[in-house]
Parts: C-alpha cells; structure tokens; sequence
C-alpha cells in the first residue's frame, strides 16, 4: 500500500493508512456562535487570532521577507509576486502548501500560502511577503524567529 498524505503529514513515513468507509450521522443542530468564532470570521483571509508565546520546546526558524523590490517579477509557481498577498517562498515545501507562521516571542500567527523559492542567505528557512511580514511585526528587524506548522499541501 502507498503512503497515504494523511500517513505522510501526520509523520508516519511509509505507512499507509486505510481509507476505511464509515457511516457517519450528522444531526442539523443550531450551534451557538462563540465570540472566537466570530473574530475569526471577522478578521482578514489569513489571519488567525494572537496566541501566547510559543513554549521552550518548539522548533523555531529564521524567517524573512521580501517586499516592493520584487513586486512584478515571476516566482517559481509562475504567478507575479505581490508584496500585499500572503504568501511566502520555501526551499522545499511543495508550491501550494499552506503554512500557518507564528512568532516565537508575540505568538503573533499568519496563514500562507507558499508560491516560490528561498530563501538563499544565511540560515533562513522563510521568505515571507511583506503583508504576512508585517501581520507578524518582523518588518522593522528584517527577520524573526517563527514556528512552521503545514497545514495542508498541494
């Protein structure tokens, strides 16, 4: 059996797991809007609300951005690069994954989406747009420490 992209995200290699058809009842039942859910409907595609500073034990990584010097110019998903949009270049995330970013020290967290290649200075492991860049509060030091969490892929 091949590795299924649930076995594959959930990190279990070469495992497959089984597709298994389960009847499932859904009941139509008026759910209570909760005021988190609200903000979130309420706020910009992207965004997610703050969290708390990430703990001790996360891996974080060295992200950058790259703003209005690039705009026009093609990315290696074939779109033009847009420094308003949300997106983010990474050296081996398939292009059209979706990366939620959070900052290690605000818990500050933003949705990408990835669209190019890089970064290819120093130990980077991020490229954000200017948008996501500014969403996460790095612009004025360039860079920042993040936690990468895949959210789906392409």
């Amino acid at each position: 059996m091949a590795t299924t992209p649930t076995a594959a995200l959930l990190g279990f290699g070469g495992m497959a797991i089984p597709k298994v058809a389960v009847p499932v009842a859904v009941a139509a039942t008026a759910v209570p809007a909760t005021a988190q859910a609200i903000e979130l409907v309420a706020k910009p595609k992207g965004q997610v609300p703050d969290e708390p500073p990430l703990a001790h034990d996360v891996e974080t990584v060295e992200a950058s951005y790259y703003g209005h010097g690039f705009a026009g110019r093609p990315t290696a998903s074939g779109e033009i690069f847009d420094p308003s949009l949300l997106t983010a270049a990474h050296k081996t995330f398939p292009l059209g994954t979706l990366v939620k970013v959070t900052e290690a020290l605000s818990g500050k967290s933003v949705v990408v989406r990835i669209n190019d290649r890089g970064p290819y200075h120093g130990d980077r492991a991020i490229d954000l747009s200017q948008a996501a860049a500014e969403q996460l509060g790095i612009v004025t030091t360039g860079t920042g420490k993040v936690a990468l969490t895949l959210l789906s892929q392409a």
